[in-house]
């Protein structure tokens, strides 16, 4: 039996740590206050982020770190992603040395520009080989309720690849394994930049037609980008790129595509902020990603004006009006 640790027990955290015990693994899911641990142990619920659906008496909760780590073969990281280097400090001496290092998180650090791998390994030492990412059209509460869903493990060593994909393969969760993960980072990050940029436009009341053109201009510029990084262009075209951006571009249950429909709707970035739970990642990645770009010198027409939006205070019906009067060119 496979033994992993989740860090993070926020929806997608524990919502996967379900589809390893669903899936036969012994998982330890870590949340950082007792209180939560607790609830979940006594429960059998995550009542903050997963209300109403049972977890499987295979799964246990605990708030002490070395308790999740001690022994884990595979490792789980589903904090949210400007707070993992300063987690990843805390947890670095308790990680078991030989562990498969899994990122959940879908975003690009600040200052830094490094994806969420790059992070690891600068902080914890792991050779690129010991690092994956998870990425795909994963809503958490769809998985949760078990609707059927597929996703992408995400590796450049093959057969760490196909050891997630064992540990999570269930019924209702189909895992397929691809080297690029550059690729499937990149895809993961970008598409919730563009959610931000189709909820704003759903907030102003425009329909289908905005959304998928935003949807394809969006998996363009992130095509480019990965073109930059010496990602597989094929990947754009899969779960970790289409698949994982219509389905956070199309559905309410996106907290990113929800964030932007607030503030299409007249709410400032303050506003939505202080009236949700949950971390919206495009927020903050937006930035780094838009820094990414003209660093190596992509134009990312959609981010920039994502990143305008909310950062530099444009009122959102100025910043559809400079994206539509951009000088016309070839697709």
């Amino acid at each position: 039996m496979t033994r992993v640790a989740v860090l993070g027990a926020g929806s997608w955290g524990t919502t996967f740590a379900k589809v390893l015990a669903d899936a036969g693994c012994s998982v330890l899911l870590h949340a950082r206050r007792p209180e939560l641990a607790g609830t979940i142990g006594e429960t059998r619920q995550n009542p903050d982020y997963l209300p109403g659906i049972r977890l499987p008496d295979r799964l246990r909760a605990t708030a002490d770190p070395a308790e999740a780590l001690a022994g884990a073969e595979i490792v789980v990281l589903a904090v949210p992603s400007q707070s993992l280097r300063a987690n990843l400090g805390e947890w670095a001496p308790l990680l078991p040395a030989d562990a498969v290092l899994l990122s959940l998180m879908k975003g690009i650090e600040l200052g830094s520009t490094k994806r969420m791998s790059e992070v690891i390994c600068e902080v914890t030492g792991a050779g690129p080989d010991r690092v994956a990412a998870l990425s795909g059209p994963n809503l958490a509460r769809e998985i949760a309720e078990e609707q059927p869903a597929a996703t992408v493990v995400a590796c450049p060593d093959r057969e760490r690849a196909a050891q997630v994909q064992a540990a999570c393969h269930t019924p209702y969760f189909r895992p397929y394994t691809n080297a690029d993960l550059v690729g499937c980072e990149l895809g993961g990050a970008v598409k919730n930049v563009i959610a931000l940029a189709c909820g704003i436009t759903e907030g102003m009341g425009f329909g289908d037609n905005t959304r998928a053109s935003l949807i394809t201009r969006g998996l363009a510029e992130t095509a480019r980008l990965g073109a930059a990084l010496g990602a597989e262009p094929t990947t754009f075209a899969g779960l970790a790129g289409l698949g994982d951006l219509v389905a956070t571009c199309s559905s309410p249950l996106s907290r990113n595509r929800t964030f932007g429909e607030r503030l299409g709707r007249g709410m400032s970035v303050e506003e939505v902020q202080r009236g949700t739970r949950q971390v919206a990642e495009g927020v903050k990645s937006c930035r780094p990603v838009l820094d990414l770009a003209r660093a190596r010198g992509v134009d990312m027409p959609l981010t920039e004006a994502v990143v305008r939006v909310c950062h530099e205070g444009v009122p959102v019906p100025q910043m559809v009006k400079e994206i539509m009067s951009r000088e016309a060119k070839p697709e």
